[in-house]
């Protein structure tokens, strides 16, 4: 009964949310968790891969709602950060009952009267999300699908130019970003594009070869440019 006991007091320790290991330098000290455990390798990829990738995205918010501060005003909020905020909650939002592709669509529809920016990025955090299976954090068990990767990279492309290039009836374009009187200005935008598709690419690749399966690349010209299931 005595080692049960001390079995038990072993167990508990282990079980607590963290302790504290002394680094490599010896000087300082680390926080380990006892979740990190559950999870390989991939899974610490994946959840570096997601972090950045939301990151991205609130930086793009951020510099779309600089751009056209009245979209964000169109819902009544107090701030341009309370609008993201609001993007970036779980779950992934929908708009006007619309997520991922369709939501990304809205935001370039002549109809629609409400938040583009809102439309447009929470679409594309949507699409991401299923990518990544509704996850936003990974362990042993868990499972990713390389081809939805990859299509959501796709996906970002095209998300990107319609950005660029989508106008209204008058000729101005739905939403200001790296382009002005047809003259990019800024790459900034590119940057972020680039850095998104970068991770989604990469994370298909490691998940394809841990799995052993072949991606299906898809090359399209910028005038066949259309969204692939996710």
């Amino acid at each position: 009964m005595l080692h049960r006991f001390f079995l038990t007091l072993i167990v508990l320790s282990l079980l607590s949310a963290c302790a504290q290991v002394p680094d490599k330098k010896g000087g300082h000290y680390e926080y380990f968790n006892i979740e990190t455990m559950a999870k390989t390798d991939i899974d610490m990829v994946a959840d570096t891969h997601l972090q950045q990738t939301l990151d991205q995205l609130k930086l793009l918010a951020l510099k779309l709602y600089k751009r056209n501060p009245n979209e964000w005003k169109k819902s009544r909020l107090p701030s341009k950060q309370v609008a993201i905020n609001r993007i970036f909650k779980r779950p992934a939002p929908s708009v006007n009952g619309k997520r991922s592709v369709a939501s990304i669509r809205l935001a370039f529809d002549p109809r629609y009267k409400g938040d583009r920016v809102f439309a447009y990025v929470a679409g594309i955090a949507s699409m991401l999300d299923t990518s990544y299976n509704g996850k936003d954090d990974f362990y042993l068990f868990d499972s990713l699908d390389a081809q939805k990767l990859y299509n959501a990279a796709r996906n970002i492309e095209v998300a990107a130019w319609l950005l660029r290039t989508k106008k209204d009836a008058n000729g101005q374009l739905f939403l200001l970003s790296s382009t002005q009187n047809n003259v990019i200005i800024n790459r900034s935008y590119d940057r972020i594009f680039g850095k998104i598709i970068g991770q989604q690419d990469t994370l298909a690749q490691i998940v394809a070869r841990k799995n052993h399966r072949t991606i299906k690349n898809v090359f399209q010209s910028a005038a066949q440019l259309v969204f692939l299931p996710v």
